[in-house]
């Protein structure tokens, strides 16, 4: 990778944000995280991201909302959005992706599934 991409991690779980950190870096990203929507809200309004990881279930505005808020404005819209979360039902992931999720992905998860999922969205090579 000549121009290292950039990924958000959104995780209210400090514990979930350094192992994908961890991972991503060691893929060759730099990785930014927040540990609400609120402050990914604030922090997208100086620098954006070449993808979003998402948490779910989150305190104040959970993940869904963020979701919504961001591909309901023209600025945001078009960042691609990975869905990290312990909700597995059939509804729940149907649900992500009706709202305009780009990939869902649920915990416990591999480095692998991580790393696929972003390679899809980004257009990027296998690792």
């Amino acid at each position: 990778m000549d121009n290292k991409k950039t990924i958000m991690v959104v995780d209210d779980n400090p514990d979930i944000i350094t192992i994908v950190k961890t991972i991503l870096e060691g893929k060759g990203y730099n990785v930014h995280s927040a540990f609400s929507g609120v402050e990914l809200l604030n922090l997208l309004k100086d620098q954006k991201p070449d993808l979003i990881i998402l948490d779910i279930m989150m305190p104040e505005m959970d993940g869904l909302e963020v979701l919504t808020r961001l591909k309901g404005v023209t600025d945001t819209a078009t960042i691609p959005i990975i869905l990290l979360t312990a909700k597995v039902q059939y509804e729940d992931v149907l649900g992500g992706y009706k709202l305009g999720a780009d990939y869902y992905i649920t915990k416990p998860f591999t480095s692998t599934q991580l790393v696929n999922g972003i390679n899809l969205l980004l257009g990027e090579g296998k690792s």
